[in-house]
């Protein structure tokens, strides 16, 4: 599981990281079953406050997208609630069509923007 914190982005860290673990959740990259890193261990790959994963774990598991097993750890939920699939495809679809209505507004063509997402997709997350 790869996840990056951008200290400097205005977003706060518990919703960066929430957001990133549902996202790959959504497109498949953590499938049901898959065990989450630790609490500790997560904290410490991150350089954040182990209180901080522990909040969105929680979060994650109160929508139903993570399970906590007591003295098991954290894991992708069996059965991922279709609506919390829905809901991030539909996201995604909107930061598309703001994309497409930036490069529109710059006279970019769709190409291009092919070509920018191919390179966003390979790199290193």
């Amino acid at each position: 599981m790869r996840i990056r914190v951008e200290t400097s982005s205005g977003m706060p860290i518990t919703r960066q990281i929430a957001a990133q673990i549902r996202a790959q959740i959504a497109s498949g990259v953590l499938k049901p079953g898959d065990r989450l890193p630790s609490v500790r261990a997560l904290a410490t790959e991150l350089a954040v406050n182990q209180n901080t994963i522990l909040r969105v774990y929680e979060r994650l598991t109160a929508e139903g997208l993570l399970e906590r097993r007591h003295g098991d750890g954290t894991f992708v939920a069996d059965r991922v609630p279709t609506g919390q699939m829905k809901a991030q495809r539909r996201r995604l679809r909107q930061e598309i069509a703001r994309v497409a209505e930036l490069a529109q507004t710059l006279g970019v063509e769709p190409e291009e923007v092919h070509q920018l997402l191919e390179e966003a997709f390979d790199q290193p997350r």
